[in-house]
């Protein structure tokens, strides 16, 4: 058993003395949240309010564990926001009494939630609070029926404008021309780094996963491995971006390894992975060097498949390249606009003539 549950019963009064006036503000910022006070100063004080060192037994930890890098970092945002939220900042993800709420908490969060973000950011951050509770049933902190109801709340939907945007023929030429104006080795890998991005729609997080095994010169096809939902699928490069990736692996050499390698000043190169940061951070620079609006590396992705399915490519093609478990979701990244939506229209031919 833990040390922390030796403490003997002063050093526990005095806590509770100290988190009461705390736990009493978490309770009153939501009328409906009734986490009795005693049950909260009473796993906070003894220590069951969860810490690093209880990553076994932690249910946030256990459902983030389970997370790829860049979900993960989503999810526990969302789950900071949750618990800042209901505890006025008291409390962090990972102390936070999970295990003690139940439905009217949950309906009651919910509500908070939808006061101030988007149903679709809402509904994404109950999907989280909802994992979290199902590892706590798993773990045995909380009984079936209490996992049950606290996760029955009905998600509301609705429709907002678009995030992102596509980025024009010229912005992509204007970037590619801030690299090639860069004759060093990072100009090069910044020009196949945006050839990727653009030319086969990854996400920043698959393009830094990638290794040299992954490029097949032959086909020009690039195999994305672990994708978003653990999926695997192959993705193609036209004649361009393909020139682009293979005048990088000029300066990069064949050593076995990621595809992408940092640089440093100098233009030395370090034989490691590159982090989506890194990328974030590359086409900054690079937008800012093209003199062109903010965008950020999905507006790519948005780009991708905007001009695919501008050229007349069918969406289940152009679902099954980006990766999407859904055409539903593929739709969502057209930016094609009213442009598309006339030159569609003048495809029917309606037979009528004067008589």
């Amino acid at each position: 058993m833990r040390s922390v549950l030796h403490k003997d019963y002063n050093h526990l009064e005095t806590e509770t003395k100290v988190l009461l006036p705390k736990c009493e503000k978490m309770i009153q910022i939501l009328p409906k949240f009734t986490i009795p006070i005693a049950m909260v100063v009473e796993r906070t004080a003894v220590g069951i309010a969860f810490s690093t060192e209880d990553a076994s037994v932690n249910p946030v930890l256990v459902y983030l564990s389970q997370l790829r890098v860049g979900s993960r970092r989503t999810m526990r945002q969302a789950l900071e926001t949750i618990a800042t939220m209901v505890s006025e900042g008291e409390l962090a993800a990972l102390r936070f009494p999970w295990a003690d709420l139940r439905y009217q908490h949950t309906q009651a969060i919910y509500t908070q939630l939808l006061e101030h973000y988007a149903p679709n950011s809402a509904n994404k951050m109950m999907a989280a609070l909802c994992r979290v509770l199902e590892e706590a049933w798993k773990l045995g902190q909380m009984s079936a029926e209490d996992y049950h109801r606290a996760v029955a709340i009905e998600r509301k939907t609705g429709q907002r404008l678009l995030k992102g945007r596509a980025l024009s023929t010229g912005e992509i030429q204007a970037l590619f021309n801030a690299c090639c104006q860069d004759k060093s080795v990072k100009g090069s890998r910044d020009a196949a780094l945006i050839a990727v991005l653009y030319g086969a729609g990854l996400r920043r997080a698959e393009v830094v996963a990638l290794q040299l095994q992954d490029w097949n010169g032959q086909n020009n096809c690039l195999t994305v491995r672990s994708g978003k939902g653990d999926k695997d699928r192959t993705t193609y490069l036209d004649d361009g971006a393909a020139a682009a990736l293979l005048d990088w692996l000029h300066w990069r050499g064949n050593l076995p390894g990621p595809l992408f390698y940092p640089t440093r000043r100098g233009g030395r190169i370090e034989i490691r992975s590159m982090t989506d940061q890194a990328v974030l951070d590359i086409l900054r620079q690079r937008g800012q060097e093209a003199s062109i609006a903010s965008f950020s590396p999905h507006d790519f992705r948005r780009t991708f498949i905007s001009n695919l399915l501008d050229a007349g490519a069918d969406i289940s093609t152009v679902q099954k390249l980006a990766g999407h478990a859904s055409p539903v979701t593929t739709a969502r990244y057209d930016r094609r606009g009213e442009a598309a939506k006339r030159k569609a229209a003048s495809l029917l031919h309606t037979p009528y003539g004067r008589f």
